[in-house]
């Protein structure tokens, strides 16, 4: 071995209280014997020297190798998750004792633990609702040169988002347990959990269709499945086309007429300036955060399979936004975009620079999921409102938010809250503006059916 070798291995390994005992112990003997002239002591210091040479016979070289993985697969909220910890002995000595340890996400609860293929000393698991945990008991197991031993576990996906699984750390024992290597961590991995999608069908047609295909009848002419009438054959029509019953009555050739299917652009816009409730994962209590991220997903899933385009916007200081597109690509891309949504709060305005005549079409319906807890919120709505745009607001604060149970004049303020509240609901939908608490199937129907009816409703004065 190399001077730098074994400057190296000196680093990684570092001798235990064994060790030090082995070579005290012996030591002692040695001069005893030697100061009082007596053989029985050497006779007692041999097989403590032996046995130490002999355990460091093979030392070992190199740390050990820590990896970490998690399931890759569609993972929604729960659902089964799985992840491995895997602990590799990449030289010719084996690790006697191998303790391996991991963190784990509260919102990912490991049921299940155990080493493939090595038996188990002591439980973990990890789970709650606070802090990340560490393993209650570390997972101890031996290792063979050139070998590796996975810890695998599986338990159950609680909440929506990229969660942690990790870092880990194992630390390993050598040489008959004289030898200890330093602790060697691995980083973590981000498990995804997308968010479960809750029950919704909207039967309503959209206000106004702006694409050239789709789903929904146009008054616009074109090649579509609504008969519009018959009339004269001109060049460029079909020949499918051609009623053959009234050509030959009339003796000219004529064509039924059809509307065009148009598709609509959805723009589904998540106010983040603000969280309430306590969120208790896909069993418990919502939050406003996991209301509004499973009602975003619902609603997309539901406009992307009738082929509408869906567009995702935040109104918050970071304005992130998701471009108008169609297909199943772009639900997975929605999804992907919903993991990363988090409240933030913002002193400033974030109107301006979220909306503009370049990111919202004039044709779109914009689907607001907002609690309404902040004045700025409001006022968004009535701008936008006010703009001409077809504007329906889905209030995600959680119906069973319970009061404050300070002393005090906690419950009274609570009380004026709600009703300033209240207020300005009234006053949203006075300025044209519907406002729906998110239901699950069917939330948003009757708020269709009004928008479609004043869509479509004469102007007056010819505005």
């Amino acid at each position: 071995m190399s001077e730098r070798g074994e400057r190296t291995a000196s680093t990684n390994w570092t001798p235990t209280w064994a060790f030090g005992r082995a070579v005290l112990l012996t030591g002692l003997l040695l001069v005893a014997a030697v100061m009082l002239g007596r053989v029985d002591l050497i006779v007692l210091a041999v097989p403590f020297a032996l046995g130490t040479a002999y355990a460091l016979r093979s030392r070992p070289v190199d740390l050990p190798q820590v990896w970490l993985s998690a399931d890759e697969g569609h993972l929604v909220e729960g659902g089964a998750m799985a992840g491995t910890v895997t602990v590799g002995n990449p030289g010719a000595a084996p690790y006697d004792v191998a303790v391996l340890r991991t963190r784990v996400s509260p919102w990912l609860r490991v049921e299940r633990a155990g080493l493939a293929g090595s038996a188990v000393v002591g439980s973990g698991r990890a789970a709650g609702t606070g802090q990340p945990t560490v393993a209650d008991r570390p997972f101890v197991t031996s290792v063979a040169p050139d070998t590796a031993v996975d810890l695998e576990l599986a338990g159950t996906a609680l909440r929506w988002g990229r969660h942690p699984l990790g870092p880990a750390g194992a630390r390993v024992a050598a040489a008959q347990g004289l030898l200890v290597s330093r602790a060697v961590i691995v980083e973590p991995v981000r498990s995804k959990v997308y968010p479960k999608t809750e029950p919704f069908e909207a039967v309503e047609v959209m206000p106004r269709a702006a694409g050239l295909v789709g789903a929904h009848h146009s008054r616009r002419p074109g090649e579509g499945g609504e008969l519009a009438g018959v009339r004269v054959f001109a060049p460029g029509d079909r020949l499918r086309r051609i009623d053959w019953r009234v050509s030959l009555r009339a003796r000219q050739l004529h064509v039924a007429a059809t509307l065009s299917d148009r598709d609509a652009e959805v723009v589904v816009l998540l106010d983040v300036l603000a969280e309430a409730g306590r969120s208790g994962g896909v069993t418990g209590t919502a939050s406003v955060l996991d209301t509004t991220v499973r009602a975003a997903a619902a609603i997309a899933e539901h406009y992307l399979h009738r082929g509408d385009r869906v567009a995702l916007l935040e109104y918050g200081p970071s304005a992130r936004r998701l471009r108008p597109a169609t297909g199943r690509r772009q639900y997975l891309t929605v999804l992907e975009w919903l993991l990363d949504v988090k409240a933030q709060s913002s002193p400033h305005e974030p109107y301006d620079q979220v909306f503009g005549p370049h990111l919202l079409s004039a044709d779109a319906l914009v689907v607001v999921l907002t609690p309404l807890l902040e004045e700025r919120s409001a006022q968004m709505l009535a701008r936008l409102a006010r703009s001409g745009r077809f504007v329906v607001a889905v209030d995600t604060l959680p119906a069973d938010l319970s009061p404050p149970t300070d002393r005090g004049w906690a419950e009274v303020a609570y009380r004026l809250w709600r009703l300033d509240r209240d207020t300005m609901i009234a006053q949203l939908r006075e300025h044209g503006v519907p406002v729906v608490p998110w239901a699950g199937a069917g939330s948003l129907d009757q708020v269709l059916r009004d928008v479609a009816r004043l869509a479509t409703a004469p102007r007056v004065g010819g505005r």
